[in-house]
């Protein structure tokens, strides 16, 4: 982890909570964050995280309080950040997507349920909404039998506040681009009440629409985040360790596209 992202997610921090038992001293968060994201990089189990490396063992990093308690507030701070960072883009045109993780074996999975399109194989999903530069604006899991398009309206609430050039912070895109699958009157009806333009390609129509062109940009940001190995398949039990992880990579994207530009 650089020392430019780190200054921005320390001051966000919470303090260190009290010690619940004696032993030894306490993982620096920095030292706890750098084995999380190794994990979220490589896919690697937490027990075979290397120690030479620093970060402790896995189980420092994973159990609470010693590291993924922490973690799990590092994630949800760090995509803080990135909604900071993503405000410097202005909102024009938003695309949606979404993309099936095939779960582990072994027991159910809370946000997990059997693929509609794949043999009703178990697993969940991932739903987007970025910003036209492919920032990701907002994010949710749900089971892989869940409607693509049941998830339009609550991934637009989440959008953050972005700062435009000139004026108050903008909440509400001038349209939004999706496939298909968001293809629906009511949905269509529910946008423009809020005042939002719905680009969305229509069933039973031939392909070459033209959205490709500009929904490219969401899939881009798809291929992005299912770059962290740990994203590909649904490992952890548990739906709050898995979104961490999705924050943790929604600012590692955002702080390289803001790197980029500058």
């Amino acid at each position: 982890m650089s020392d430019e992202l780190w200054a921005l997610i320390e001051p966000l921090l919470p303090g260190p909570g009290p010690k619940l038992v004696e032993g030894r001293s306490r993982v620096p968060d920095r030292r706890a964050l750098c084995g999380i994201l190794f994990v979220l990089h490589t896919g690697i189990q937490w027990e075979y995280l290397p120690q030479e490396l620093g970060f402790g063992s896995g189980m420092t990093c994973w159990r609470p309080p010693g590291g993924l308690e922490r973690g799990r507030r590092l994630g949800a701070t760090a995509l803080g950040v990135a909604e900071e960072a993503a405000g410097r883009e202005e909102v024009g045109l938003v695309a949606g997507g979404d993309r099936f993780l095939p779960r582990s074996g072994g027991s159910a999975r809370p946000k997990s349920g059997p693929s509609p399109v794949d043999r009703a194989r178990p697993g969940s999903k991932h739903h987007v909404l970025t910003d036209g530069q492919g920032i990701p604006l907002a994010m949710s899991l749900t089971g892989g039998n869940r409607n693509d398009v049941t998830q339009l309206l609550p991934l637009l609430d989440k959008v953050p506040a972005v700062a435009g050039v000139v004026g108050r912070p903008r909440r509400r895109p001038d349209a939004i681009l999706a496939d298909r699958g968001y293809d629906h009157d009511k949905y269509r009806r529910l946008l423009r009440a809020r005042g939002v333009r719905p680009v969305i390609a229509e069933r039973g129509q031939p392909h070459g629409s033209g959205l490709g062109v500009f929904r490219y940009v969401v899939e881009r940001t798809i291929a992005w985040l299912h770059g962290f190995r740990r994203l590909r398949i649904r490992w952890e039990r548990r739906d709050d360790i898995h979104e961490a992880f999705l924050g943790l990579a929604t600012c590692l994207i955002t702080h390289r596209h803001v790197q980029r530009l500058c």
